[in-house]
């Protein structure tokens, strides 16, 4: 466990944390860094698991998985969150089974060239992901317009604008509590 502020180990924790805890486990049965810095404040982890499963592991999201995790990883390469880059590219990378195409898209979003590798839909989502990432006072209905106008429904624009939130949220927790991924199993698909 690695942060800049204290967190509670499972044997630290009373039964209000535990319960918190519980609802945080990954499949691999442990918490990640990124629940348990908030384990001072069991409200505070409920409430960021829950918006966690609601922005990227909801039944009813339609973008596909690897998408969700490259938009993801884009908004956190913008940020500079090294602990959200290595959990979620990891997840992208394993869920498009192409090494070859996946390290040709790490370089491009790397390089905040997102056109090199991608056209359609996937650009105008990574393009918005982009400007509501780094300008977001700048954002316009016509941002939304191309979007549709790309192909994206409004339910699928509201899961991209969501995915996008919710990692600028929670780059800024990382990066402002200087969490990092020591003692965590890297990779929702680690294992697999």
């Amino acid at each position: 466990m690695s942060a800049w502020i204290r967190m509670l180990r499972d044997d630290e924790a009373d039964d209000n944390l535990m319960d918190a805890l519980a609802l945080s486990r990954t499949p691999h049965g442990t918490v990640d860094n990124v629940m348990r810095v908030h384990s001072l404040r069991p409200s505070s982890l409920r409430g960021h698991v829950a918006l966690y499963r609601a922005a990227l592991h909801d039944d009813s999201n339609t973008l596909p998985l690897w998408l969700q995790e490259t938009v993801a990883s884009y908004v956190s390469i913008l940020n500079r969150c090294a602990y959200s880059l290595a959990n979620h590219w990891a997840n992208a990378r394993h869920l498009m089974e192409d090494p070859e195409r996946a390290d040709a898209i790490e370089a491009a979003l790397h390089a905040h060239t997102p056109e090199r590798e991608f056209q359609g839909r996937e650009l105008a989502l990574l393009v918005y992901a982009e400007k509501l990432t780094l300008k977001p006072g700048d954002m316009v209905e016509a941002d939304v317009t191309q979007l549709r106008d790309a192909g994206l429904d409004d339910g699928e624009i509201l899961e991209a604008n969501q995915i996008i939130g919710y990692f600028n949220y929670v780059n800024r927790c990382l990066n402002g509590l200087g969490v990092t991924t020591e003692g965590d199993t890297v990779g929702y698909y680690a294992g697999d």
